[in-house]
């Protein structure tokens, strides 16, 4: 009996418009800085009427990245609420799949800007086994101080021991799939953000997502026992905004580009699942120049491939499925992405060098035996 289980950061699937931008520039879309908008309520107008012209296309090309991953349980990160979900689903995705994700779960967390994580689930696998969910819970209102990882590189963070942990959230569902038992958490960990005090903005971040680990990591072992996770069935999915290797890119589209496979030696918040093989990160068993699910630039200066999109699997799992290998949806890259030799997929209808497109993130979907 087998699941397949996929992640994928969809980008700012909303109800609403941000118009934050008249007064922010750092807000404002590129679109709209061409132009001398002197008045907000021109702007408003001007802004509505770009996203309104470039979601369709962004959203039939996020729908075919999730078609393509068919996966019976996909978890989602950057959705705006259940509306955003629901119209979402039945406008773009049934269209694509047809009878496919009538089970939908997102509760509220702690964004900023609002955007959440979610799960979307079929009724059956593939294989016509039930999917049942007992249990769903938030972890949203959890403080550094409940789980006592408050510390000093928080403080000087300008964080308190009372903060909540999880920018976004961790959302934990305990499922049976077939009557077999296997438990989920979905995350989406802090961004890295803008550069800050001479510190790059990854490491500036860096203890706010150690803390998330931590965390993710207290809350599986409160529900199995410390020491008897080995032998459960979970996966922890999500957006991880954070990686321990990348491939630097190097070279321009005029001289050409050559990969160079690097290893983080400063360590990664991500150190905290992998140390003592508490979950395993399978996409390892692919490629070094072939786990990157995310392409960053900052200028020809600094081109990176790296995977920040990932599903964890426990021991257990990992064991049952030493011979898979996840996939990597990349159709819907744009094409501004640089890809390495013998990678290259045609992309979806519409796909523009930078938009639209499914997202700057792709899905990653792993098909699973459960024991």
């Amino acid at each position: 009996m087998s699941l397949r289980l996929a992640t994928f950061n969809v980008e700012n699937l909303l109800t609403r418009f941000d118009y934050t931008g008249f007064r922010n520039q750092l807000r404002q879309d590129r679109v709209l800085q061409l132009f001398d908008v002197r008045n907000e309520e021109v702007y408003q107008q001007l802004e509505a009427a770009r996203v309104v012209a470039a979601t369709d296309d962004t959203r039939q090309m996020t729908a075919l990245a999730i078609a393509d991953a068919d996966a019976d349980i996909i978890c989602l990160q950057e959705v705006d609420n259940m509306a955003a979900l629901q119209a979402f689903e039945y406008g773009y995705l049934y269209r694509m799949v047809g009878n496919g994700y009538r089970q939908k779960y997102l509760i509220e967390g702690n964004d900023s800007r609002g955007i959440d994580v979610a799960v979307m689930m079929r009724e059956e696998t593939r294989d016509g086994q039930p999917i049942v969910l007992n249990d769903i819970k938030s972890h949203a209102m959890v403080t550094y101080g409940n789980f006592g990882l408050f510390n000093d590189d928080l403080a000087e963070l300008g964080h308190h021991s009372e903060d909540k942990i999880f920018k976004r959230d961790c959302l934990e569902l305990h499922l049976h799939i077939g009557g077999v038992p296997f438990s989920l958490y979905v995350v989406h960990l802090k961004s890295m953000g803008p550069a800050r005090e001479g510190m790059d903005g990854r490491r500036a971040t860096m203890p706010i997502r150690r803390a998330e680990t931590m965390a993710v990591r207290r809350i599986i072992e409160s529900r199995f026992g410390a020491g008897h996770t080995a032998t459960k069935n979970f996966a922890i999915c999500g957006d991880m905004n954070d990686y321990q290797e990348w491939v630097d890119v190097i070279g321009t589209r005029r001289t050409g580009y050559r990969f160079e496979p690097r290893n983080e030696e400063n360590g990664s918040a991500l150190d905290i699942f992998s140390q003592d093989g508490f979950v395993e990160n399978a996409m390892r068993r692919r490629d070094a120049l072939d786990r990157w699910t995310l392409y960053h630039a900052r200028g020809p200066q600094e081109q990176r491939l790296c995977q920040l999109d990932y599903i964890w699997l426990s021991p257990a799992l990992a064991r049952a499925n030493a011979t898979r290998v996840p996939d990597i949806v990349r159709s819907g890259q744009p094409f501004r992405t640089i890809f390495p030799p013998g990678q290259e997929v045609g992309r979806y209808p519409r796909v523009g060098w930078d938009r639209p497109k499914a997202s700057d993130h792709c899905p990653v979907v792993m098909t699973l035996d459960l024991i």
